[in-house]
């Protein structure tokens, strides 16, 4: 398909609807779980099962894909993640007890798994050097606004039993708008020229990039010989990843379990609980907000967006790891050292601090970064690995957030110590593990790491 006709603005945006499902699909459970307790006569395990069934689909959805997307192509398997948000979106309006809606959450985790790993690769494949920053931000963006649409869904559809069909169904069933747009967009984006070039059809290659690259200063022929160089090299595996792209694995590991154990999702997913069970406050208002915080999250990765290309990462990611380590580092004395009464407006002041670290750094450098450093032939595997890391270090905090909490007898203070030693430790792995990639073609970095390879192996 030629990326003839189409604005740049809508194969970035449709590129990236696979994001804004990812966070709706993460985050519409959070408004929904208690509803659906009550309604099928379910235990607590029964219910955190239903919230956390979606991160089993999503690892297994984002160990798989990569090497598939490397045989069939991004746009195919972006189309294949789509039927599958619409499946697992319509499972989970009409379940009917506990083993269809986890069989519905797998099926739906299976479609984020997949979308977390090709999207970032796809995005940053189409986007030209000097601005794949912030196009690759798109994909952050697009999370904290399904993250933002699944909050405001959660309040507009509670305690509306529209023609007769319960308000959780209606929350959960909304998905399927984004899933339907994901699956029009899916067949009439363009296929990745880095793809194109390695199965061979160079001149449809050539035609994507002098699409893509019609407004830009890049020069799209150069470009297209650049990638040629890079796509004669034999298709790599995992013997491969263990090799030479070995550092590339370390950082893509390192970042994504980063991103998670800072603790991000325990806001997302439990901060509604954090202030009912922490500080005695009334559910509505813990509802709202985490509303706000979600607001907050948008706000910040547009201003991330705004930026991103002009500033280094390791620059944006050491900034934000300070930020957070100082926020959520003061929370947790002021929480062990203050009362409940004297903690709570701190608190939610430091949670913003904390979420705007995060959204304007580790929020989205990570994804684009995961697209950016992996060789082309190894790009969908290695991408596969490091989505996966994200989603066991999401697996982990979602897991324990709740049991650390009660620990510490509901006092904040505790998780949060423990987020606030990662954060810390996040500063070290910037500078002592982290390439930078602004403003490098994805062959120069390429390039570059095959360079350093080559250099150690003569060396030894």
């Amino acid at each position: 398909m030629r990326a003839k006709h189409l604005s740049i603005f809508f194969i970035f945006v449709f590129g990236a609807l696979g994001g804004l499902l990812f966070g709706f699909d993460t985050g519409i459970i959070s408004g929904a779980s208690s509803l659906i307790e009550n309604d099928f006569s379910l235990n607590i395990e029964q219910t955190g099962f239903i919230t956390s069934s979606v991160l089993i689909g999503s690892s297994i959805g984002a160990l798989s894909i990569g090497t598939l997307s490397d045989r069939f192509g991004r746009k195919r398997l972006l189309l294949v993640a789509s039927i599958l948000f619409l499946l697992g979106s319509g499972l989970s309006m009409t379940a009917v007890g506990f083993a269809s809606m986890v069989t519905a959450r797998i099926i739906l985790g299976f479609a984020v798994g997949s979308a977390s790993a090709l999207t970032p690769a796809y995005l940053a494949e189409l986007a030209d050097a000097p601005h794949r920053g912030s196009l690759g931000t798109m994909f952050q963006l697009m999370i904290t606004a399904g993250i933002l649409l699944a909050y405001v869904s959660n309040l507009g559809f509670l305690h509306h039993n529209l023609l007769g069909i319960r308000d959780w169904r209606w929350m959960l069933g909304s998905a399927l708008i984004p899933a339907a747009i994901l699956f029009i967009g899916s067949l009439i984006l363009p296929e990745s020229p880095r793809y194109l070039v390695e199965k061979g059809n160079v001149d449809e290659a050539r035609d994507v990039l002098h699409e893509l690259r019609k407004n830009t200063n890049e020069d799209p022929d150069k470009e297209l010989t650049d990638i040629q160089k890079v796509a004669n090299q034999p298709r790599g595996g995992w013997k491969e990843l263990v090799t030479f792209a070995r550092p590339a694995v370390i950082v893509a590991i390192g970042l994504m379990l980063l991103q998670q154990l800072v603790g991000i999702n325990s806001v997302i997913y439990f901060l509604p609980q954090v202030f009912i069970k922490g500080f005695g406050f009334a559910e509505g208002n813990a509802i709202w907000i985490s509303v706000g915080i979600g607001v907050v999250n948008f706000l910040c990765t547009l201003l991330a967006y705004q930026i991103m290309d002009k500033f280094n990462r390791r620059t944006i990611l050491l900034f934000g790891s300070i930020v957070m380590a100082v926020s959520i580092g003061t929370l947790s004395v002021l929480n062990f050292t203050l009362t409940v009464q004297a903690a709570a407006v701190p608190t939610m002041i430091l949670i913003a601090i904390y979420i705007f670290g995060f959204a304007v750094s580790w929020g989205p450098i990570c994804w684009l970064m995961l697209g950016e450093i992996f060789p082309l032939n190894v790009r969908g595997v290695g991408n596969s690995i490091g989505s996966a890391a994200n989603w066991i270090g999401n697996f982990i905090v979602s897991q324990f957030f709740l049991v650390l909490l009660s620990m510490f007898h509901n006092n904040v203070g505790g998780p949060f110590a423990v987020f606030t030693f990662f954060a810390v430790l996040s500063i070290f792995f910037v500078i002592y593990m982290v390439p930078e990639t602004r403003g490098k073609t994805l062959e120069d970095i390429e390039m570059e790491m095959r360079q350093k390879a080559a250099l150690k192996k003569s060396a030894n």
